[in-house]
This record gives structure tokens, C-alpha cells and sequence, in this order.
């Protein structure tokens, strides 16, 4: 029996990187672990606390105190800014590369190009802004939800069009533009009236379909993010699954990672996809479980210390549960993506610092170091099943089966 349970607490970061202050300046002075501590000092987290999240911040704070027999690290990010996609194609193993920032307009005619090329129909609609609706039922616009510029959707009314082709005419999408997602996405019960009806312009730049407000998340609702960059044939799931070694994503890590050799099983609630996590663990005796707990990266752009504490104390609770069922020479690893702190003063992501904290029967006490990438995870991954390195990363396996490290 072997196997490595990765989870990430998504958005639950250790302070701000050293290059903030210059390349995200917002998130200067962020903390989100701190920062929850503080506002909160009762708060009981066992599991983290045993597992050394102390010792990876650097501090005690609130009740929580160091632990002497703690396997941690710490990792800074090397993906821009501060992203879930980014940061998750980052752990699997995949090089950064820095996208543009760049309205859809600027590649409307190239993409239209290539899609009437391609025998699909492109029309363009709107009044002074353009977007382009292909075959009648899906539109390629940019993204109005998240940081403008940085994101194209192409969004399908999947009663029209399947899902199949709005993912085909995303690929497309992605092979011309460098932006740093694509995503492609689409609804049943809705039509190209409603995504057209939901149009925005935002900045005078941009327009897009205002997603929540066209209903495509209400029935039926299918996502694949696809990233600049990164290529999924040299990250970790593909490269196990080759190897024979089961694969399985939960949570959003589902959404964003492909995993074709695998399983894979979006969910966002944080107890059911820690349930997911242990039924699964129970029934493989060999494999890579990766989870992603989401509702704490959204309490924080909801600014909800509160609502953050909470779902960080469910999941220590099952944590708890996942350490009791470690066996020989199983691995557990959790770390977080990138920081959200609540208490900073806006709604989006911080760039910060992430814990890495482990533990297993074998796994002896010690500090494995300050990381300089996410990849490192996805490489010590790949070393402990025997596969191919991915694209990026090296590997700690060696100091999680005989520590040389001394805690700082």
C-alpha cells in the first residue's frame, strides 16, 4: 500500500512574499493565517496545530503553539500574481509563464479568423464592443468576473450546442491567445438569448456575458479551465496515469487540472469533499488523492474572517480523520495555493507565502525548507511512485523519508 493524500486549503496563506510590495503592492502586510489569529485567538485548530502550521508560520499565535515532532516547509509562489489555476497547474508541475493583460478586442478578428477557417459560422455582435457568437449558440467574450483582461469565456447554451464543441472552439481559442485562461463553459436550460440578454461592457474595453446573471450555472453545468502555457502531458496526474498509478482529483482541483487516465470529482462544499477524500483513501491501496477545499479561498473574497474560521475547523476535523488512516508508508501533504486574507481590505487574492506541512508513519520530524516553487510538491510526488519528473520542480522526497534538514 502507497499512497500520497494531497490536500490544499485554498487560499490559506503565511504572509506576504518578499516581492509584493512591488509586483502586487495591495497585498503589502498580508497574513491570512496570522491575521485569522489574531481576530479570532480562540480559535482550535488540533490537526494543523499538530501537524506544525505554527512552525511554518514562523510564530505562535492565538492558542496554537509549535510542535515538536513537525514535518513542514514552506513554499513561495513562482506563477504572477497570486491565482487558484495558476497556482494549481504550478503543483502539479508545470513552469510559470507570465500571460498578458489584454482586452478580447485586440484578438477578436484573429480568433474569428481562425474559427470561420476552422468551418464553424462566427458572427460578430454588439454596438460599439464585439463579441463573437459561434454556430449560433456560443459566445467568446472576455471574462467580467475576475481580473479584467486576464481572462477570455467562451460560454455555450449546452442545449444548443454541446459541450464537446464549446470545449473544441475554446481549444481553438487558447491556440491564439496569451492570455492566462480560457475557460470554456456552458448551462442546459438556458439559450443564446439569455447569454446575450446578460451582455456587460465594463471600462469601456471590455465586454463579456455576466455568467451568474445569464443562469449557466443554474442546471447542467460543465468547465474546463485551460491555462497559457501549460501542458498537461508534463504534469503530474498524466504522468502517473501513464505509469499505471490511480489518480483522483476532488474538489475545484477537478475543474482545473485534467486528469485523463484518472478520476476526477468537482465538489465545493468542504465537508462533503473532505468525505470524498477519506471514502476514496479507504478504497485505494495505491494512488494520488489531490483535494482542493474551496469555501475557505471564498470566505475570504467574501472578507468573512468568521466564515473562514469555520470552514477551516471543518477541515481540521477531517484532517484528523485523514491521519488515522495513514498506513506504512502513505504520505499526507497540505499546503495551501496562494493567500486570501479577509482582514486586508479587498476582495481578490493575496500574494503570500503557503505552508507545507506532512506527515506519515514514516515520515520523520524536521524543516524540508523554504521552496522556491509549487512544482516541488508535483516533483516529490512523481520521485515517490517511481514516474517521471513533470516540466518543473524538484523534488523532497528524500528529506520526507530521511530528513537532513534542522528547523530554522
Amino acid at each position: 500500500m502507497k499512497r500520497f493524500i494531497l490536500v490544499v486549503l485554498d487560499g490559506f496563506g503565511i504572509g506576504a512574499m518578499n516581492d509584493t510590495p512591488r509586483v502586487r503592492p495591495q497585498d503589502t502586510g498580508a497574513n491570512t493565517c496570522l491575521h485569522l489569529l489574531e481576530k479570532m485567538p480562540e480559535l482550535s485548530l488540533p490537526y494543523l496545530e499538530r501537524l506544525g502550521l505554527m512552525n511554518a508560520l514562523g510564530q505562535e499565535a492565538g492558542r496554537l503553539r509549535y510542535s515538536p515532532r513537525a514535518t513542514f516547509g514552506r513554499s513561495d509562489l513562482a506563477h504572477y500574481w497570486a491565482d487558484t489555476f495558476a497556482g494549481h497547474q504550478e503543483i502539479m508541475g508545470s513552469t510559470p509563464r507570465k500571460p498578458v493583460e489584454m482586452p478580447f478586442s485586440q484578438y477578436i478578428r484573429a480568433v474569428g479568423d481562425l474559427l470561420r477557417s476552422s468551418g464553424y459560422k462566427v458572427e460578430f455582435r454588439g454596438k460599439e464592443l464585439k463579441l463573437l457568437l459561434v454556430n449560433g449558440a456560443i459566445t467568446v467574450a472576455d471574462n467580467i468576473e475576475a481580473d479584467l483582461g486576464l481572462i477570455y469565456n467562451v460560454t455555450g447554451a449546452l442545449d444548443q450546442a454541446p459541450f464537446a464543441e464549446v470545449l473544441a472552439v475554446g481549444r481553438l481559442v487558447r491556440s491564439v491567445v496569451p492570455v492566462s485562461r480560457v475557460i470554456a463553459l456552458g448551462g442546459e436550460g438556458i439559450s443564446t438569448a439569455d447569454l446575450l440578454g446578460a451582455l456587460e461592457e465594463k471600462d469601456g474595453k471590455f465586454i463579456g456575458v455576466n455568467c451568474p446573471r445569464s443562469g449557466v450555472y443554474r442546471q447542467g453545468y460543465r468547465v474546463i479551465h485551460m491555462g497559457y502555457g501549460t501542458d498537461p502531458e508534463r504534469q503530474v496526474p498524466t504522468l502517473l496515469g501513464r505509469c499505471g498509478i490511480q489518480v483522483t482529483l476532488l474538489g475545484k482541483v477537478a475543474d482545473i487540472v485534467e486528469n485523463p487516465y484518472g478520476t476526477s470529482r468537482s465538489c465545493v462544499d468542504t465537508a462533503a469533499v473532505l468525505d470524498l477524500t477519506l471514502t476514496r483513501l479507504r478504497a485505494v491501496r495505491e494512488g494520488f488523492i489531490a483535494t482542493n477545499v474551496q469555501e475557505t479561498d471564498l470566505a475570504g473574497h467574501a472578507e468573512n474572517a468568521e466564515a473562514y474560521a469555520g470552514k477551516l475547523v471543518i477541515a481540521d476535523e477531517y484532517l484528523g480523520k485523514i491521519m488515522a488512516e495513514l498506513a506504512d508508508d502513505d504520505v499526507l501533504l497540505v499546503m495551501a495555493d496562494h493567500g486570501n486574507d479577509p482582514t486586508i481590505g479587498h476582495s481578490h487574492h493575496t500574494r503570500e507565502k503557503v505552508p507545507l506541512l506532512a506527515c506519515g508513519p514514516k515520515v520523520p520530524p524536521g524543516y524540508f525548507g523554504h521552496r522556491a516553487t509549487l512544482s516541488d510538491v508535483g516533483a516529490t510526488v512523481a520521485e515517490y511512485f517511481g514516474c517521471p519528473a513533470p516540466e518543473n520542480g524538484k523534488s523532497f522526497l528524500n528529506l520526507l523519508t530521511g530528513n537532513t534538514g534542522n528547523n530554522p
